[in-house]
């Protein structure tokens, strides 16, 4: 069993939550990817395996609250702990006017995105309390959890779900030693905002890039984020620098949303 820090990493097959998995290993963690894409997740594991890294992987869905406990346990089960948990999957739902959302989008969003951070919060906060040596648990929220944006209402509606779940379950997990914060970016150029994008020229009558453009605009720092600027607040918050930290929503967006 390895004697690294060991992180388990949801939606990690690929885009920010694979980024954070490739600055997470060269900070020295052991890492478990989880993906409910199988083909994606056993892609990244080779790649990071192909580069001499000490990784596992996972196929779970993070709505399924067994499949977050048996993620919890197979982290454990292959390396020997459990030191940080981060919630990362997530979807964007339906882009749409509020007055279009379908309660079909509702349900599968609030599923992803509000019940996978909870379930995720559970299974990895019992697995810490157990072994008595305090965690951190690292939550995806967005700037959509700090101020609603047009056409991404139930996007929105989840990520101001994720700030309140981190705020309670910080209060909740201190005395353990554990802190609970989250990620908050901005607009990151990633395939998520390639299909926001494309979903808002049908209600916008933008053409292909220019809802993106519309939306990155206001960025004080004058240009759109990358995966790696995420991942340098994630390595803050998983290091022992941040361990006095917790219960924040931390914006990492170049200058967008001032709270």
């Amino acid at each position: 069993m390895s004697t690294q820090k060991v992180a388990v990493i949801t939606g990690s097959g690929q885009g920010i939550g694979n980024e954070l998995a490739n600055r997470l290993v060269n900070d020295g963690f052991s890492i478990v990817l989880s993906d409910i894409n199988e083909e994606t997740l056993r892609g990244a594991e080779q790649e990071f395996k192909n580069n001499g890294f000490e990784v596992a992987s996972f196929v779970g869905d993070v709505s399924r609250l067994d499949d977050q406990n048996v993620l919890v346990k197979h982290a454990v089960d292959t390396f020997g702990s459990l030191d940080v948990f981060i919630n990362n999957a997530g979807i964007e739902g339906e882009v749409a006017p509020v007055t279009e959302v379908t309660p079909k989008a509702v349900d599968l969003i609030m599923e992803i995105n509000v019940k996978g951070v909870i379930y995720g919060i559970r299974a990895a906060a019992r697995q810490m309390i157990e072994q008595g040596k305090g965690g951190k648990i690292i939550n995806a929220c967005s700037i959509a959890g700090h101020e609603g944006f047009e056409m991404l209402s139930t996007y929105s509606a989840t990520k101001f779900a994720v700030k309140g779940l981190t705020h309670a379950a910080a209060k909740e997990l201190a005395s353990h030693k554990i802190t609970v914060n989250s990620y908050c970016p901005g607009i990151v150029g990633t395939s998520m905002w390639e299909r926001i994008d494309e979903k808002m020229m049908t209600f916008m009558g933008t053409k292909k890039g220019e809802a993106f453009e519309k939306f990155a605009e206001g960025i004080a720092l004058g240009r759109t984020q990358t995966p790696e600027d995420v991942a340098n607040l994630v390595s803050f918050l998983a290091s022992p620098n941040a361990d006095y930290i917790t219960g924040q929503n931390i914006l990492t967006d170049g200058g967008m949303v001032y709270r």
